[in-house]
């Protein structure tokens, strides 16, 4: 594929939309939560947190093995166990910029039937990199559109 894939650079646009969306927020507006929801902080955290433990992961298990079985992600018991040590506003953008610029840096170089590789993941059966791709978007895009709905009230 080439270097200008639209997913890809979408993919790429998440980490200046998150800093775009978050500018101007406050300590109060970044921690509030509503009732069922994580705050906004918690979600950045997530995303963060998630670019590494699960994205990334599952991307290069699929590209380097052989029809891996990805295990699923259990976001409650990480949310309830998650480290909080880097969890200002500035540091978790930029953690996430940095994970998320080692996923577009392996993207840009996939080839052909790299694309095609496949991997099991038992909530969603069996993935290729591609369709990996289009889910990680999905995922990016609900996250962002919770945040801006967060921080619009």
């Amino acid at each position: 594929m080439p270097d200008t894939d639209p997913l890809v650079d979408e993919l790429a646009a998440t980490a200046a939309q998150l800093r775009e969306l978050t500018r101007t927020a406050s300590d109060a507006q970044l921690d509030a939560q509503s009732p069922g929801e994580w705050s906004v902080r918690t979600v950045l955290a997530h995303l963060r947190d998630d670019e590494f433990l699960v994205t990334r992961l599952r991307l290069e298990r699929m590209l380097v093995e052989d029809d891996p079985q990805l295990a699923p992600f259990d976001e409650q018991a990480w949310e309830a166990s998650r480290w909080q040590g880097r969890d200002g506003l500035d540091e978790l953008l930029d953690d996430f910029q940095l994970q998320r610029d080692a996923s577009i840096a392996i993207l840009r170089r996939l080839e052909g039937d790299e694309w095609q590789r496949p991997g099991l993941q038992p909530e969603y059966g069996i993935l290729t990199v591609r369709s990996w791709l289009d889910h990680w978007l999905k995922h990016d895009r609900m996250h962002l559109a919770q945040i801006a709905r967060s921080l619009s009230t």
